[in-house]
């Protein structure tokens, strides 16, 4: 098998997640709109799931917002950073969702909201998830897309070029929504599902901005990220360029976060199936017509 590259450098992401931990009921926000979006989603579904699980699951937020969405019977909740998961209640397990510990066909629903952007080997996790899920079992997830803080990495990326006459790594690379669909179809979902949303949030400047990513635990964990620390002249630059190309009337800044939406079903014989090729009964010119 081919090695995985390392976009992300998953020791970081969790010493991240440790550091934010103690604080992050002072910056989730973000982390409990997307969840209480992404629950909005299940009693349009017109079944339950007895046993779930919260891949992810940060400090126990979704557990909190879901309020018996769903049928849910049993939660167990899972992060790959035991600080963070200190902060949640009920069943609890310290696991890395590139390479899960469970049986297959174990859960009805596994959910996950804002988690699986940092993941290198997305494909791979998705398969994983699929095998855990019993069949016509649900995976549903939320994840940052491509999208997501361009502001921030145009700012950066000007700053940097300025300054330093070159530039680096700065802001995660995120995926492409017309990528996901393929992504779920490749793991083996049926119905997969892919949507978008924008999410913009204001802040005072640029600096109060990345003080709530680094309380999210979302400080840059790139691979190939700059090991010293960033020149104080690219920072001053890039505020600047951040004011001067986004700011408003008021001084304040925007942060755009693109929120994709991806669920799928493990195959099952009672799902739609698709027809058979040369079934169709109607001539495609009489439709063209």
């Amino acid at each position: 098998m081919p090695a995985i590259p390392e976009i992300f450098d998953r020791r970081a992401v969790r010493r991240h997640r440790d550091r934010a931990a103690a604080g992050l009921a002072d910056y989730d926000f973000l982390l409990r709109e997307v969840a209480d979006r992404l629950a909005d989603c299940l009693p349009d579904i017109k079944r339950s799931f007895p046993t779930a699980l919260d891949l992810g699951c940060h400090g126990g937020q979704l557990s909190e917002v879901l309020a018996g969405r769903g049928g849910i019977e049993w939660l167990l909740q899972c992060d790959l950073s035991p600080a963070m998961l200190a902060h949640a209640s009920g069943p609890r397990l310290v696991a890395d969702e590139e390479a899960l510990p469970f049986a297959e066909a174990r859960f009805d629903l596994i959910i996950s909201v804002l988690s699986l952007h940092w993941v290198n080997d997305l494909p791979g996790t998705l398969a994983q998830i699929r095998r855990a899920l019993k069949p016509d079992g649900l995976f549903l997830a939320a994840m940052l897309g491509g999208g997501s803080l361009e502001e921030l990495r145009q700012a950066l990326l000007a700053a940097e070029i300025e300054v330093m006459d070159g530039a680096s790594p700065r802001v995660s690379p995120f995926v492409d929504p017309h990528d996901a669909g393929a992504l779920l179809q490749r793991a083996g979902f049926a119905l997969p599902v892919v949507d978008t949303d924008q999410i913009v949030l204001s802040y005072a400047d640029p600096f109060a901005m990345m003080a709530e990513l680094r309380g999210l635990g979302e400080s840059n964990a790139v691979a190939e990220r700059q090991s010293h620390f960033t020149r104080r002249a690219v920072i001053q630059a890039g505020a600047r360029h951040y004011h001067q190309s986004y700011g408003d009337s008021d001084g304040r800044i925007p942060a755009t976060f693109q929120i994709i939406t991806l669920s799928g079903w493990a195959p099952h014989d009672s799902q739609q199936q698709p027809l058979a090729r040369g079934s169709g009964q109607m001539p495609l010119s009489e439709v063209l017509d």
